[in-house]
């Protein structure tokens, strides 16, 4: 069992918040993301779960077990580095026992257990080297082993695959996922990269500015995002936001803004106008030359080989939607897209918080609420 509770965890640097009353529970054995821009809180979050520093408030428990105070040693959990941290001038093998020695455990075990996870983690060929000889691959696979070694009751990751290509990154994320689900242990994988949570995660942390904005699963902040930052932070390209009213016309609510016209196919008889941040996902726009919902022209095509990324110029705002390539459409043409109501996101402009209607039993009234 390794079951983490964090509980209204923050930190300060004189009167600066690095990481403000974050409250998670994280299940035994779920992969939970920190994901968040740079200076988000995200790294100092976890290395105040691993001891590394000291929490200004607040309280981390494992198992039930208050570990607020505790050494890093006397934690059960093992920290993997953005940069590997391996000994330069020991061999994979002593870098993969090091945990093990440093508690004194005898030479036969701890040869059983480098050996074993060398199997798990295809080291086994590479034993007799030292990290200089490694690949960046290589090298984060022992990074991994030597957390793996002593069997510890929770990893946790900082960036780990930053120091990758992209191509390795991608065949290194399969291979943690394909791990995660092995082991059965609990994984708190912090990142930056969004490629990296959406694919990786059971359930993601999103952080900004020490604050967390939104919990739950790839799909859960995807498609239902709880604020305006989540829609803008997560998706490539990001959600499309722009000011606009929602009012009612010809017996039904219609999202309004310049160069944009979006049917809510929701029955209103009348209504007075909301101002609200709307949000249009760049991949539910389509092409169609009677559609109302956005009316532009084409600023610039980004060929991605299988799709295109479409840039338009509504009113005030450029817009981008993805598309499958050929498009179509070149620089300079007029075009008009569609959009299913369902996929219009509705933001309350001050808070930026989700708007959702007051009664969801038809007929609705024109009244929105955080």
């Amino acid at each position: 069992m390794a079951r983490l509770h964090i509980d209204t965890v923050s930190k300060t640097y004189g009167a600066d918040y690095a990481v403000r009353e974050v409250s998670l529970d994280i299940a035994d054995g779920e992969f939970m993301v920190l994901l968040g821009p740079s200076g988000c809180g995200k790294s100092t979050l976890l290395r105040m779960i691993a001891g590394l520093e000291q929490p200004t408030s607040g309280r981390i428990r494992l198992d039930g077990n208050d570990i607020t105070e505790a050494a890093p040693q006397r934690r059960d959990l093992a920290m993997v580095f953005q940069s590997y941290a391996l000994y330069p001038h020991l061999t994979v093998a002593k870098n993969i026992g090091f945990p093990l020695r440093a508690r004194r455990r005898s030479r036969a075990h701890i040869a059983e257990r480098v050996a074993e996870v060398a199997r798990t983690l295809e080291l086994s060929a590479l034993l007799e080297r030292r990290p200089g000889a490694l690949s960046g691959g290589q090298r984060q696979r022992v990074a991994l082993a030597r957390a793996m070694v002593r069997d510890p009751g929770a990893f946790l990751m900082d960036e780990p695959l930053s120091n990758l290509d992209a191509k390795l990154r991608s065949a290194t994320r399969a291979e943690l996922i394909a791990l995660h689900r092995r082991l059965g242990a609990t994984f708190l994988y912090v990142t930056h990269d969004q490629v990296e949570a959406m694919t990786m995660a059971t359930r993601i942390a999103l952080l900004d500015a020490g604050r967390v904005e939104q919990v739950g699963t790839p799909e859960e902040l995807y498609d239902r995002p709880r604020t305006a930052f989540v829609a803008g932070f997560l998706g490539s390209p990001p959600m499309n936001l722009f000011p606009a009213v929602v009012t009612a016309r010809d017996g039904g609510l219609r999202v309004l803004s310049d160069g944009i016209d979006a049917d809510l196919d929701i029955t209103a008889d009348s209504g007075g106008d909301t101002a609200v941040l709307a949000g249009i996902r760049p991949e539910r726009l389509r092409l169609d030359a009677a559609g109302s919902a956005v009316r532009g022209r084409v600023r610039m095509v980004e060929n991605l080989g299988s799709e295109e990324l479409v840039h338009v110029v509504a009113g005030a705002h450029t817009l981008c939607a993805r598309l499958p390539r050929p498009a179509g459409v070149r620089t300079g043409d007029d075009v008009a897209f569609r959009v299913d109501p369902a996929h219009i996101h509705l933001f309350d402009p001050a808070s930026g918080l989700r708007l959702t209607w007051q009664d969801a039993v038809a007929p609705r009234p024109a009244v929105l609420v955080p």
